[in-house]
């Protein structure tokens, strides 16, 4: 199959209902925070957006996505996220400290794996990057509809083929994840087994990352003007 992967579904367009999350998935959240930023020259999380911040768009996002638990990976002594953490009153106990973040995303990832802090009922945890908060909710609704219907398999957006972020794990992939000698995340999945499901979907968000202030201002026009029906651009 294309890129490789075990199966590839189609799950459509956007034309979807936000539903309530099927009792056969129980997810959680990483929410990586502890990244540098230097393309951008600030902290992403804590770029405006509407009302509050990135951060507080995410948490609130996944909020309203039923996820049973919700964790922010930090570095350590990272000031700066922890104030807004506070501001939000997100718990200190669903903090996850990475100590060494230079090490790039995937060693966030692993300190999310090793953490003993997870509610022992999720079956999948879903990683959530911090530059992708212009994805719809209508997508991450579907994503996670299309992961209870192939539970076993690692389940991601499709964009025009390409997989793309959030990636959704069963408990099981998470659990080897932990002591992975791979050196990204991309070089574990495709290290795995396990059958991969790529859930094809029609929203132009999948494409692009918020790295560069340009980018910032792209997904700002996205997420927003195109709410209120402004082409995008």
């Amino acid at each position: 199959m294309a890129n490789g992967f075990g199966s590839h579904r189609r799950a459509g367009g956007l034309n979807v209902t936000l539903s309530r999350q099927p009792p056969a998935l129980r997810f959680g959240v990483v929410i990586l925070a502890a990244g540098a930023s230097s393309r951008m020259g600030r902290p992403k999380l804590l770029l405006p957006w509407g009302a509050t911040t990135v951060l507080g768009h995410l948490l609130a996002q996944w909020q309203e996505l039923r996820a049973a638990q919700i964790a922010v990976v930090c570095a350590t002594n990272d000031a700066a996220i922890n104030e807004e953490l506070d501001r939000l009153d997100f718990p200190t106990t669903n903090r996850i400290v990475n100590p060494a973040p230079a090490a790039g995303m995937f060693g966030s990832v692993q300190c999310a794996a090793r953490w003993t802090g997870w509610e022992p009922r999720l079956t999948h945890w879903l990683i959530s990057l911090g530059d992708q908060p212009h994805v719809r909710r209508e997508t991450l609704a579907a994503l996670l509809d299309f992961t209870a219907s192939n539970s076993q398999s690692i389940c991601q957006p499709g964009r025009h083929g390409r997989a793309r972020h959030p990636v959704i794990l069963p408990a099981g992939v998470l659990a080897e994840l932990k002591n992975s000698p791979a050196e990204s995340l991309k070089l574990f999945l495709q290290s795995q087994a396990t059958d991969r499901a790529l859930c094809e979907l029609n929203d132009p968000a999948l494409d692009f990352d918020m790295d560069e202030p340009a980018d910032y201002e792209r997904a700002l026009r996205h997420y927003f003007q195109n709410d209120q029906g402004f082409p995008l651009k």
